[in-house]
């Protein structure tokens, strides 16, 4: 019968390893017995591209790089460097530069404008950073990331610069620009694109809306709000915020005032046939992107710098994606 038990560790022996990104040293574990067979880098293998895509599905899921050496330790015993995955996750920048200055589709029917903050260490000291998202919904009804852009802040002047370069890519026509509310948004818009429609971003408002709520009157709020935006006409609607202020007033009159002092940006919807309207107030389109994003950054309290934002989130939406290969709910009709 074979011996059991009396394998030991026998130290380690090194190796040269060979990848795209050029040479690297690892430190291979042995055993006494010479059995012990390596998962993920096979003996006598010296070339290797397989581990340079783990390490980039590794990074966009979110994971830092101290949490991807010590994965790599745990699932295959591979002594793996911090410098050889900084060197692997470097070489997306080329890739990041190609998706940003793609060109685009002459046509995108919505457009949703967003953006996230990030935190980034900038001359010593960490600052704020913005992340502008451009989210597309093409033809067919397909999510697409335009682009993605920092700023330390936003105003006109910048998403000016930001819709300019849209147009230059080959993006020629929106019909509908969602919008958080940001100030200097439709004009922005309406001097690069002056056909395209504004409609502020339901699900922004309903966020933007239950601020003010205890959350035990948040789903009453939710359903009384949904009867507004969800009514077949403009005339509807109107009626159903006043019957939605009769209710709410008393406790958050600050509602029914905010949907007014917008109402201008938030009916353009009620001009599109129920099934368009319907795509869009139903989409969590922005929603999940941002899901995403968020996803990836959570664990990285500070960043080094803004390559390090941009590869962070490009590599996370090249990763999710692959899953949008379904057009949006409801598309097909509208």
């Amino acid at each position: 019968a074979p011996k059991t038990g009396s394998n030991t560790r026998n130290g380690y022996s090194s190796k040269t390893l060979f990848t795209d990104d050029g040479e690297f040293e690892l430190n291979i574990p042995r055993d006494r017995e010479g059995s012990f067979e390596p998962q993920l880098i096979k003996k006598n293998q010296t070339r290797i591209t397989q581990m340079d895509s783990q390490i980039l599905s590794l990074y966009a899921k979110g994971m830092t790089t101290r949490e991807i050496v010590a994965t790599f330790k745990e699932m295959y015993d591979a002594d793996v460097s911090p410098t050889l995955i900084s060197k692997v996750t470097d070489a997306v920048k080329e890739q990041v530069s190609e998706w940003q200055n793609r060109p685009l589709d002459s046509l995108y029917p919505i457009v949703y404008l967003d953006c996230i903050v990030v935190k980034v260490r900038q001359n010593g000291s960490v600052i704020n950073k913005a992340v502008f998202l451009a989210l597309g919904i093409n033809t067919e009804g397909k999510k697409e990331l335009l682009g993605m852009w920092l700023a330390e802040n936003e105003g006109a002047k910048f998403w000016l610069n930001v819709l300019t370069e849209l147009k230059n890519r080959g993006l020629q026509d929106i019909l509908i620009a969602c919008v958080d509310g940001l100030k200097g948004f439709p004009d922005a818009i309406n001097s690069v694109y002056p056909q395209t429609h504004i409609q502020l971003c339901i699900i922004h408002m309903v966020r933007s809306s239950l601020k003010y709520v205890s959350w035990k009157d948040y789903k009453a709020v939710t359903s009384g709000l949904k009867t507004v935006y969800q009514a077949p006409t403009e005339e509807a609607a109107l009626m159903a915020l006043d019957k939605f202020a009769g209710v709410w007033d008393e406790k958050y009159p600050q509602i029914s005032k905010s949907w007014r002092t917008h109402w201008e940006n938030l009916n353009t919807f009620f001009g599109y046939p129920a099934d368009i309207r319907k795509a869009i107030y139903t989409t969590n389109a922005i929603e999940s992107l941002n899901s995403v994003i968020r996803q990836a950054i959570k664990k990285r309290k500070v960043f080094p710098t803004d390559d390090s934002v941009r590869k962070v989130i490009y590599l996370a939406i090249q990763s999710a994606s692959k899953k949008w290969s379904m057009p949006l709910q409801n598309w097909r009709l509208a």
